[in-house]
């Protein structure tokens, strides 16, 4: 779980206290959590409800409205695979159903070493290169399933080199 800080209570309280004050406070701060820990933590979520004065069961039902939250820790690199019109018209459903059985899990899942976790997403915003993938900050196009191969050896390699 690099580039994450440990969460405790407190700093949970501190990234709600933060935010509480603002209009439409839930998702800001749902979003700061997870940007500073790499998900929303279960036992966050009675302190976000208690500061906000509303139910866990709202709190809850807004973590689990959105993909984008993730309610367990993610793996140490993130894999992204476009589910848009243009990169499924383009071979894509045909690149999830190979990353799937590759890495052993199915979206919003982490591979059982916890190094990768894959998610969908909805346009990487790369449409005249589908299908396109995203590993961390880099988008990687016109993606098949012998490429996808070869980023994944490089996502493993890295980790190796990294511990």
């Amino acid at each position: 779980m690099s580039g994450f800080s440990e969460w405790t209570p407190q700093l949970i309280q501190d990234e709600v206290d933060a935010l509480k004050h603002k209009p439409g406070a839930l998702l800001p701060i749902l979003h700061a959590i997870q940007d500073r820990f790499g998900y929303i933590p279960s036992e966050a979520v009675s302190i976000i409800a208690e500061s906000l004065q509303q139910t866990r069961a709202e709190i809850h039902g807004v973590i689990s409205f959105y993909h984008h939250f993730r309610t367990s820790a993610p793996g140490s690199q993130t894999l992204q695979i476009c589910r848009a019109e243009a990169c499924q018209s383009m071979g894509g459903r045909n690149l999830e159903a190979h990353a799937k059985a590759r890495l052993g899990v199915d979206f919003h899942q982490t591979t059982s070493d916890r190094e990768i976790t894959l998610e969908a997403v909805y346009c990487l915003g790369n449409c005249a290169c589908a299908p396109s993938v995203r590993i961390g900050d880099r988008i990687h196009g016109r993606v098949t399933t012998e490429k996808f191969d070869r980023l994944v050896d490089k996502m493993t390699t890295r980790a190796l080199e990294v511990k």
